[in-house]
């Protein structure tokens, strides 16, 4: 499965969100935009409602929220490539992934460092084109350490659908991208290794070479 490296904007204003997708996307082919309204995360984010993206630019949207009903249904008709909603969401996910591919969209689904695989698995084999690994802090750009035990979730995932997207996020760096990369996942969500940088364009490109050298 084809490799992509996600820059992720984190932003608490348009003006935030803005500056940041004009300066990803000057290099970067596919982002990924979190989305929180306080209630999965600890702190609330610009809403989906107020974002938009280049035509060429991949967008996948990230919605962190226990209720993601008011989210979805904006984002069925923004359209991005990939709509990532979280197990630990009080909602019907089947009935979530089914509406989104009635409208073209991917869907994703997003797992906290606790929560096993396979009381989803279901829904993994049969509904869900992505599982996003999560490893950080929720909410948070920049800061999170990778917990690189957690990879032992991407084997159990190719297991019950070898044909599944895996992404991670959190803690990526250019240290540990490969071990991340060996173990199958190939959609690495970036936050702080690329936005604390002193250029996001000079570490995003660092993190492609080490990214290519994996065997």
């Amino acid at each position: 499965m084809q490799l992509a490296i996600c820059p992720t904007i984190t932003a608490v204003s348009k003006e935030e969100y803005l500056a940041q997708l004009k300066n990803l996307t000057k290099f970067a082919p596919r982002i990924h935009i979190d989305i929180s309204d306080g209630t999965l995360a600890p702190r609330e984010l610009l809403g989906i409602g107020a974002m938009r993206w280049p035509r060429k630019t991949i967008a996948d949207s990230h919605v962190m929220s226990r209720h993601p009903h008011a989210e979805l249904a904006i984002a069925k008709e923004l359209k991005p490539h990939l709509v990532i909603i979280h197990a630990e969401a009080q909602t019907d996910l089947k009935a979530a992934a089914l509406e989104l591919h009635q409208k073209g969209v991917k869907a994703g689904l997003a797992l906290l460092p606790e929560t096993e695989v396979q009381p989803f698995s279901d829904l993994i084999v049969n509904y869900f084109d992505h599982v996003l690994i999560f490893s950080g802090n929720l909410g948070y750009q920049g800061g999170s350490t990778a917990d690189l035990r957690l990879t032992s979730k991407a084997r159990m995932l190719k297991y019950l659908n070898p044909a599944i997207e895996i992404g991670w996020d959190g803690g990526i760096d250019d240290q540990n991208i490969k071990l991340i990369v060996k173990a199958g996942i190939s959609v690495l969500n970036v936050g702080g290794y690329i936005s604390r940088a002193k250029s996001a364009k000079a570490a995003y490109a660092k993190l492609i070479t080490a990214s290519e050298s994996v065997n």
